[in-house]
């Protein structure tokens, strides 16, 4: 059968980690068809970001129209958006559609890779368009302009327009997310934490098999169920790994024996 069809506007990972490395292996691992358009090109491994280079603007919305003029994209996932004006053009361009936002605005190494006016951006543009943000505890507060905790976070996100997914910490062998629907108390998602140092581009996966679970049909809470049971079976794979000096990679595509 054809598959369904999602697609990342993100960055690209030179070490294959994260941004869109990890979204198209993670749709490829989840049987869909992957489709990207590129807003930056960086120079990256397991230890850190060495160089970003942005992709002009006008590259970024002729990705997109070839994309959406010729695809039938079941479900959108953004990644490293890097300027305003990019944030903007997708509100434009992907209101209406299934719409997972990942707001990556500074990497694990401290390099920032959104300004003060990318947040301005996705405040009053992207957040209001998306089905479902994922942001950290970190991403969450740089939103909000404020630090608090995960729970009274992900509703206050809730009340700018989209579900939210704040992933968070773990103890004790456990590690909570909190769901968020608008107007709604969040509910606490709890689910096994993985011991690794090889959990680089952990977010992107998460967003990513979110966001193809939506492409095949599940609802939101089934899609984030799926999407957290794909990703900690990935990091069980990968914690007995040995790649790079830094945070090694999560097993994007290894198979697990089990069904996504």
């Amino acid at each position: 059968m054809t598959p369904a069809v999602a697609l990342t506007v993100a960055g690209t990972d030179s070490g294959g980690a994260a941004g869109i490395a990890a979204d198209l292996a993670t749709f490829a691992a989840l049987g869909l068809h992957g489709a990207c358009v590129v807003t930056a090109v960086t120079a990256q491994d397991t230890t850190g970001i060495r160089d970003v280079h942005p992709v002009p603007l006008a590259s970024v919305e002729a990705q997109l129209d070839a994309v959406l003029d010729d695809l039938p994209v079941a479900a959108v996932k953004t990644g490293m958006l890097g300027s305003p004006e990019v944030v903007e053009l997708l509100a434009r361009w992907l209101a209406g559609r299934p719409l997972v936002v990942d707001p990556v605005l500074v990497a694990t190494s401290g390099v920032v890779l959104g300004d003060e006016h990318v947040v301005a951006a996705y405040r009053a543009h992207l957040l209001p368009a998306a089905t479902v943000i994922t942001p950290n505890a970190h991403e969450a507060a740089v939103l909000l302009g404020r630090a608090t905790d995960p729970a009274t976070a992900a509703a206050a996100l809730a009340d700018t327009g989209p579900a939210v997914v704040l992933t968070g910490g773990g103890t004790r062998g456990t590690c909570t997310d909190w769901l968020a629907l608008p107007g709604q108390r969040p509910v606490a998602r709890t689910h096994r934490a993985v011991p690794t140092t090889n959990d680089h581009g952990t977010g992107c996966t998460f967003s990513a098999a979110l966001a193809a679970h939506l492409a095949r049909g599940a609802d939101l809470d089934a899609a984030v169920h799926h999407a957290g049971l794909f990703t900690v079976r990935q990091l069980d794979v990968s914690r007995r790994w040995t790649l790079g000096r830094g945070r090694g990679p999560v097993a994007h595509t290894t198979p697990t024996g089990e069904p996504a």
